[in-house]
């Protein structure tokens, strides 16, 4: 499956209302909290957030079964992280590392939750490598990844109006 940074796939683009993306992909399989949804209508899975409005903020890509993420030629997923900012670099593509893999400024994230070995890829890798392999690829623009942080360190108070911007908890009455 081909990327489009900072807008997301040819099936779900940010933007698209959710009526658009269950149109196109059918209901989701596990509609998780009220604003984010799996369809595993396609290979790989997609996870889609919306927003308060139920327009789609954030395309969610994982490694596939049998198909795997694209962009500009280089393969995304299952691969280990550091052979795909190396082939990522070399086509001109520069990105910020986050917590979990790296923010690129085309508008997309690559990820690993640590969920994979590096036994997947390299079988005489021993017990405590710790090359990581993206997992997968998170679609949107730069700044969502940059500018909308949850405040670390910062008072129940401060996540919680956070969680209520994001939509993730309903709004004050």
């Amino acid at each position: 499956m081909e990327i489009i940074p900072g807008v997301g796939v040819e099936a779900v683009k940010i933007g698209d209302p959710r009526w658009v993306v269950e149109q196109r992909l059918g209901p989701p399989v596990h509609a998780g909290i009220h604003t984010r949804a799996v369809y595993n209508s396609v290979d790989p899975t997609l996870v889609v957030t919306y927003d308060q409005d139920g327009a789609v903020e954030l395309v969610e890509v994982g490694y596939g079964e049998h198909d795997q993420v694209f962009f500009d030629g280089v393969q995304l997923t299952y691969r280990f992280m550091d052979e795909v900012m190396a082939d990522l670099a070399a086509k001109g593509h520069l990105g910020t590392p986050s917590d979990i893999g790296f923010d690129l400024q085309a508008g997309f994230a690559i990820f690993s939750m640590a969920s994979l070995s590096a036994h997947e890829l390299d079988p005489d890798a021993p017990d405590d490598d710790p090359r990581r392999i993206v997992e997968g690829v998170g679609i949107a623009p730069y700044s969502y990844f940059t500018d909308d942080q949850p405040p670390l360190n910062g008072t129940a108070e401060e996540l919680e109006a956070w969680l209520r911007k994001r939509g993730v908890l309903p709004a004050e009455a």
